[in-house]
């Protein structure tokens, strides 16, 4: 249970995918004009990761180590392929509104990235909660910027006008340059509480935008960048 715990509470707040690892930015910048399309497209995606993950997870000991990447990307693949015709059949205004940004799920990096430093190394069980984890941690930080950039600019909230009838809207926040103004706010907002946090003595160290490079301190067992370079070091020594 405090696997499973520790799973969800990593994903979403140690290790979220946007605002603290600054991965998948192409659709968290391109579909978030409203927050029923930043929450659509964070649970296509959840559902995707916890999938995947579990059957990586699954086939961890038969997947021959040479050929890990292209069997994960088939694997990957697939579960989107099926999601994307599910949201064809059933939710056709979410499918067309999310449009190429379905397929394109399976060249997301945190989807890759979580099979191939985590599912591939854990149990089913873990690893299916290490995608719930992520997936949640990625679909909240699409609804918050899809939230402000929809409120901002267009007045509204999941698609209710909330704002009064005075206000006007600031339409740029609905354009391609708004969600780079959200991005950077929400950011330097989550700066701000770490800063005030290592002021309080507190350990915010797992609270950061993006990795910082320095693998020498890192402390991370999980990370990706770290894996991959120990892959190719070992790869470079036994050929």
């Amino acid at each position: 249970m405090n696997s499973i715990k520790e799973r969800l509470i990593n994903g979403l707040i140690k290790e979220n995918p946007t605002f603290v690892l600054m991965l998948g930015m192409c659709p968290t910048l391109a579909v978030t004009t409203s927050a029923i399309n930043g929450l659509g497209m964070g649970l296509t995606t959840m559902v995707v990761l916890a999938l995947s993950n579990a059957f990586i997870s699954l086939l961890r000991n038969i997947i021959p180590g040479k050929v890990r990447i292209p069997a994960f990307i088939v694997i990957i693949a697939s579960f989107v392929t099926i999601v994307e015709l599910l949201l064809e059949g059933f939710i056709p205004a979410l499918y067309d509104s999310l449009g190429i940004y379905i397929p394109l799920i399976v060249v997301n990096c945190i989807i890759l990235g979580r099979a191939e430093a985590y599912a591939s190394k854990n149990s089913v069980i873990s690893s299916l909660f290490d995608g719930i984890g992520m997936g949640l941690g990625f679909s909240f930080a699409l609804t918050c910027i899809g939230a402000v950039r929809e409120l901002i600019g267009a007045g509204t909230l999941f698609g209710y006008h909330v704002m009064p009838d005075s206000y006007i809207p600031c339409s740029i926040f609905i354009m391609a340059p708004g969600a780079f103004f959200v991005l950077a706010a929400l950011t330097a907002i989550q700066n701000k509480v770490k800063i005030a946090g290592e002021r309080k003595g507190k350990d915010m160290s797992k609270i950061q935008s993006g990795c910082n490079s320095d693998c020498m301190n890192c402390k991370d067992t999980g990370c990706a960048k770290r894996i991959y370079d120990e892959k190719g070091e070992e790869e470079k020594t036994n050929a």
